[in-house]
């Protein structure tokens, strides 16, 4: 049965497209069979960025391992039962096709709470919340005093994750592992980099989650992007000498990948 990744946030420029296209070629790359689902109907970024990716390969006549980019299938809504609702139809039929082509299949959700995305969490084995290292990133998981030392509940989007893992837990099945991922951080020490540090492990331990750490801000990742490349390829494309910046850069990926302890993932990248 495959691993199912969800890289979910409800709130947009916490980089899940970057990070969700990063860990699956990284996962492509050790040999496993990897799909990826963008729940993102509208704006389709982990969509364009495997399409900039075939076009690139075409161009260029190189074969890059990757992900393989599934769009969901559509649903005639007279072969609903009644109530039944049809994205949710649609998620679960993608899903039930791919899992006996895949090992691990990742889906990339919109910055939004819509309804695929809900149903989505609660089909998460692994769950990545990239977040930016910001308190009003910060906002979206909990609400925190003025002086941000003290936790004084939930918000919005931690409630949705407790209600994935209770359907989870009502169906039988293993609770989710919830990785919250600070990414586009500053590499420089500052007072709220620290703030943000010690809030995240309060809250870790309150609501239940993991930190892994994610990207530092860098210009790269946008330079990826129109080629549909990863930091993976670059050697690959003739990039001989890499920058000081990429390699940090492909560490933080190492880093990362080692933290999420996905079933099976024993190479190194």
């Amino acid at each position: 049965m495959a691993h199912i990744i969800v890289v979910g946030n409800e709130k947009g420029g916490a980089g899940k497209s970057t990070v969700s296209m990063h860990v699956a070629t990284a996962l492509a790359r050790m040999g496993h069979r990897v799909s990826a689902l963008d729940l993102d109907l509208r704006q389709r970024s982990m969509g364009r960025y495997v399409e900039n990716r075939r076009d690139f390969m075409a161009k260029s006549r190189l074969e890059l391992l990757g992900p393989a980019c599934h769009d969901l299938p559509q649903i005639d809504a007279d072969t609903l039962d009644p109530g039944e609702n049809i994205y949710d139809h649609r998620l679960s039929v993608a899903v039930a096709e791919l899992e006996a082509e895949s090992d691990f299949i990742l889906i990339d959700c919109p910055g939004s709470h819509t309804r695929l995305s809900q149903v989505a969490h609660s089909l998460a084995d692994t769950l990545i919340t990239p977040l930016n290292d910001s308190f009003v990133d910060f906002d979206l998981l909990a609400r925190i005093n003025a002086d941000g030392e003290k936790i004084l509940g939930p918000s919005v989007y931690s409630e949705m994750v407790w209600k994935s893992r209770q359907l989870r837990a009502q169906a039988g099945l293993q609770p989710i592992d919830w990785i919250v991922m600070r990414n586009r951080v500053g590499t420089q020490r500052m007072v709220n980099k620290e703030k943000m540090e010690r809030a995240l492990r309060l809250l870790s331990e309150r609501i239940g989650f993991r930190i892994a750490p994610g990207f530092s801000e860098r210009v790269v990742f946008r330079e990826l992007f129109p080629r549909g490349l990863t930091l993976l390829d670059l050697k690959d494309i003739g990039v001989k000498q890499l920058n000081i910046s990429n390699v940090a850069a492909r560490q933080e990926l190492r880093d990362m990948m080692k933290t999420l302890n996905l079933p099976g993932v024993t190479a190194d990248i």
